[in-house]
């Protein structure tokens, strides 16, 4: 199942007539109504008759013979910052309420409409994006899957937990500093960032444009794959793994490594392990430009800069209506010059650079995608546990967000354990070939 993919091996039962498209969906909406799952938290809005009708048209098609897409029949959730024909975009926010209804589809939504997915619904996430924790004040914060009482991650919680539930055979999510990935990490899934470019942001609403990207939460890299190429408006891809001895990968001295508590650490390390053992070639450097990236964040970076933008008209007619925590950021922005900005802009540039040197010789970056495991909801409470606790389980994955680099985080750890993820960043544009060593790296780890 892992080397095909869930996608790929659920089409085939449709194919074979194993299943029909609405027995899918009435399974996936059955799990969401289940009053002792996470439906009611892991959805902000779901229309049962909509559901319903896309999975009839599916199995109306392949009756008739006309062709199906690859994802004919498919279950698919959507996080709630991408317009969708007909519905209102609230972005996990109760500040748009009043707004209208989007008027099309998203480019990347429309081809999944047009490769036959079956839309089940929008999926709660932190509120504008602004966290990787995952909570969300108006909505609930939906439980993370092996251990309720702790987070699912975000900002695409409920995209995670309407996977790992079984309310959607896999979910699109946002990535701006490792919202994707996070949840991903954290919920035991596959988490795909592409590079940023290859997938059309219009239709989805900003957080902080110059690293927004979007991507793919699903069971594993022959799905991430999948859909990614769909969204991409690419073929799908023949996703054949490299070959292990092949891989030559870089682990970053410090900054990536640091704080990691014994699950995290014991967990990588057995990766790391696995895959020497394999033939991997992996090798420690140095990559001191890291250090500078957290004084160019000090201000709020980017995300506070560029949703201060977006977000300052609304505030001033809604503001009373925001998560104070997200507010509070987005209105950092407020205080950062042109200068600031343009300061931004040109470390950005110089990092880059830098990264292009460090990473020439290698195939990708490996480090955890987050250093810590779930913490539990109620460690939150206080801001400044809020404040620390987010800024740690960003950290690794914002690297390539600013770094502009694709990534994708895979489960390491071992069965019954709290999930792990282990964290793979490839240059700018190598997302084929890093989906090709992520597919070899998965096929190592799942091994019993």
């Amino acid at each position: 199942m892992q080397g095909l993919g869930r996608i790929a091996a659920v089409s085939e039962r449709l194919k074979r007539g194993e299943i029909s498209a609405r027995a899918l969906a009435e399974e996936a909406l059955e799990r969401f109504a289940d009053p002792q799952g996470e439906g009611a938290r892991a959805f902000v809005s779901l229309d049962r008759d909509k559901v319903l009708a896309q999975a009839e048209t599916a199995d109306t098609l392949r009756a008739a013979g006309a062709a199906a897409g690859p994802l004919a029949g498919i279950p698919i959730s959507i996080k709630d910052l991408f317009d969708v024909a007909g519905e209102v975009t609230r972005a996990g926010s109760q500040a748009l309420d009043n707004a209208p209804p989007a008027q099309q589809d998203a480019p990347a939504i429309a081809r999944l409409r047009a490769a036959g997915a079956v839309l089940v619904g929008r999926t709660n996430m932190t509120e504008f994006a602004y966290s990787g924790l995952g909570l969300n004040p108006h909505y609930g914060t939906p439980g993370n899957p092996v251990d309720r009482s702790r987070i699912p991650g975000g900002s695409s919680s409920g995209a995670a937990v309407s996977v790992t539930d079984g309310m959607a055979v896999a979910a699109i999510g946002s990535d701006t500093g490792g919202s994707v990935r996070i949840p991903s990490a954290l919920c035991g899934l596959v988490g795909f960032k592409p590079t940023a470019r290859r997938v059309p942001l219009e239709g989805a609403l900003p957080l902080a444009a110059s690293l927004d990207s979007i991507g793919p939460l699903a069971p594993s890299v022959a799905c991430c794959a999948l859909l990614d190429a769909i969204m991409a408006g690419e073929r799908p891809p023949e996703l054949t793994a490299r070959p292990l001895r092949s891989l030559r990968f870089a682990l970053p001295r410090h900054y990536m490594l640091e704080e990691m508590d014994e699950t995290v650490a014991a967990a990588f390390s057995s990766a790391l392990t696995r895959l020497s053992s394999a033939g991997v070639t992996i090798e420690e450097i140095d990559f001191p430009e890291l250090d500078e990236l957290p004084a160019l964040g000090a201000k709020g970076g980017f995300p506070a800069a560029e949703s201060w933008h977006w977000h300052r008209e609304l505030l001033g007619r809604a503001g009373e209506r925001y998560d104070p925590r997200v507010r509070s950021r987005i209105e950092r922005g407020a205080a950062m010059t042109a200068a600031d900005y343009i300061d931004l802009l040109e470390g950005r540039r110089a990092l880059i650079q830098a990264a292009e040197r460090r990473l020439r010789d290698w195939d990708a970056l490996l480090t955890p995608t987050v250093p810590i495991v779930a913490p539990r909801i109620d460690s939150l409470e206080s801001d400044e546990a809020y404040t620390r606790l987010n800024l740690l389980i960003l950290r690794n994955p914002t690297v390539g967000n600013m770094l502009d680099l694709c990534g994708i985080s895979l489960p390491c750890h071992p069965p019954g354990s709290l999930p792990v993820g282990l964290m793979l960043m490839g240059r700018n544009g190598n997302d084929a070939d890093l989906l090709r060593q992520a597919a070899a790296v998965e096929g190592l780890l799942s091994q019993e």
